[in-house]
């Protein structure tokens, strides 16, 4: 009689059953650093997502981690309620904590240990309220499957050779600046600010420049 073989189902579930449990600060800043990456990648092969169950070990339901933001580079940005680092065929390239006095264990010791095993090429910590990081902005580049600490400048600033971007903390958010223009990330809401505010500086240079000529051919007018 021929063998039979018995293919097992798994179940990986979408929530770990807990409540985020964030003070506004912490979600109110996973969920911009969320769109400021994803604006930024716009029209490419990346994922940008957060606080989602990313499952690392085949067959292992037990065995999820949830990034509270995270970037993977060339594969399809569709909207995922899972992510399994097997089936997707690579694991998170750039991983940012939101750090807060409930998670700066995890964050500061237990992640940074799974990340670097898992091969994560780079992991950047960041505490809003600079209660809990001191520096409130840390960062961690893979090196031989050990994590290195990312030297920061002299405004503290850090590389992410990753995405391409320099990490800064201000005033209780985390900049994002683009290594290749020089500009900064902005959200939706921020991009449309700026363009009124270009709109009205461009308007004030008109009427500014129009009355010049007013005045320069009322002067020429008196002169003749």
């Amino acid at each position: 009689m021929a063998s039979v073989i018995e293919i097992k189902s798994v179940y990986y579930p979408e929530s770990d059953g807990k409540p985020m449990g964030e003070t506004d600060d912490h979600r109110d800043e996973m969920v911009r650093e969320i769109e400021l990456l994803r604006r930024y990648y716009q029209g490419q092969q990346v994922y940008v997502s957060g606080d989602l169950l990313v499952y690392y070990e085949q067959g292992n339901p037990k065995k999820f981690v949830v990034p509270d933001v995270f970037v993977v580079k060339g594969i399809d940005p569709k909207k995922r309620r899972i992510y399994r680092i097997w089936y997707e065929g690579q694991a998170p390239d750039a991983i940012i904590e939101v750090t807060s006095r409930k998670t700066k264990k995890k964050d500061t010791v237990t992640k940074p240990a799974l990340y670097a095993r898992l091969g994560i090429k780079e992991c950047f910590l960041f505490d809003p309220t600079q209660e809990y990081l001191d520096p409130p902005l840390r960062g961690y580049r893979l090196v031989n499957g050990d994590y290195e600490k990312i030297a920061a400048d002299a405004r503290g600033a850090l590389v992410s050779q990753e995405l391409g971007l320099r990490l800064q903390a201000v005033h209780g958010q985390l900049m994002m600046v683009r290594l290749d223009t020089g500009q900064r990330l902005l959200t939706a809401e921020e991009a449309r600010r700026a363009e009124a505010e270009a709109r009205r500086a461009e308007a004030e240079a008109r009427r500014a420049a129009e009355a010049e000529v007013a005045r320069l051919r009322e002067e020429l007018r008196r002169l003749q």
